[in-house]
């Protein structure tokens, strides 16, 4: 008996009729196929309880049915792939990240905006908007002119995530004051409007923010490269080759000079460690400026 079925043997109540190891399998390939990421047996609890609500929404009385309907069905495929991803994130997590940003990177991004110069940021995988609110307001600052000083320059930040659903909270830029609440206080007076238990972000702060669908093993259509890349948690999913090619693909895209910012339990690794110097917790420096 393989690791799969050995794995199986422990969902108490679910009958292989429903969901067997043979559609467990064809999870994973479709996950890594279609996304990189990659499903351990030990996950086969975990892939039944993303996927049952969405075989039940479909009218199928099993996996294997559901599963055979995805084929041709981006749009069905692309549901299956978000709902076995996490979307845990909040406002200025991996705080260090922020500090390097505002006290290093960001004043440096501010005068070569006034100078007439792109800047270019890119906030992938990012989720329902948190982080990528973390990080304009982190390079607003304190001064309540900056909005509308960076609003007349070339400094345009891009998010990316593969789920529609969390880039329209993102867009919507609404959250519960309580998540809000890391946000530091002067920023939250400056870029922020509350009303009750909601907080929205200003639209001058939105107005500086595009975002956009992307899956990142797909082809890129970013014509410039960027001054910062955050790119954090999201290559837990994936396999050691896959890691080794999104982060040759992130030094490719970094102008030198540029920094990237990762997920505390990830690595830059492959070739491209010898292009991109670890200057800081997780924090990386394409050399050559």
């Amino acid at each position: 008996m393989n690791a799969q079925a050995l794995s199986f043997e422990t969902l108490p109540g679910i009958s292989r009729a429903v969901y067997s190891p043979e559609d467990f399998a064809t999870v994973q390939r479709l996950a890594h196929e279609t996304a990189g990421i990659v499903l351990v047996p030990a996950k086969s609890m975990l892939v039944y309880s993303r996927l049952a609500p969405l075989v039940r929404e479909s009218r199928f009385t099993t996996f294997s049915d559901y599963l055979a309907s995805l084929k041709g069905n981006e749009e069905e495929l692309r549901r299956v792939i978000c709902a076995l991803t996490t979307n845990h994130t909040y406002f200025f997590r991996e705080d260090h990240h922020f500090e390097h940003l505002g006290e290093e990177v960001a004043p440096v991004l501010i005068a070569k905006a006034r100078k007439g110069q792109p800047v270019r940021i890119w906030s992938a995988g990012c989720s329902s908007g948190e982080e990528t609110w973390s990080i304009v307001t982190t390079i607003l600052g304190e001064d309540p002119r900056m909005a509308a000083t960076l609003a007349g320059t070339d400094l345009r930040i891009l998010a990316t995530d593969l789920d529609d659903n969390v880039l329209n909270t993102a867009r919507a830029a609404s959250y519960s004051t309580e998540n809000i609440s890391a946000m530091p206080a002067e920023l939250r007076r400056l870029w922020t409007q509350s009303s009750g238990a909601t907080t929205t972000i200003n639209p001058q702060v939105r107005n500086l923010v595009s975002f956009n669908r992307l899956n990142l093993l797909h082809d890129w259509p970013m014509k410039r490269q960027f001054d910062v890349i955050f790119c954090r948690n999201v290559m837990i999913y994936f396999d050691q080759p896959t890691k080794e090619r999104l982060v040759a693909r992130f030094a490719d895209q970094l102008l030198p000079g540029g920094h990237l910012y990762i997920g505390h339990s990830e690595r830059v690794i492959g070739p491209a460690a010898a292009r991109l110097t670890q200057i800081g917790k997780t924090i990386y420096l394409k050399e050559g400026a």
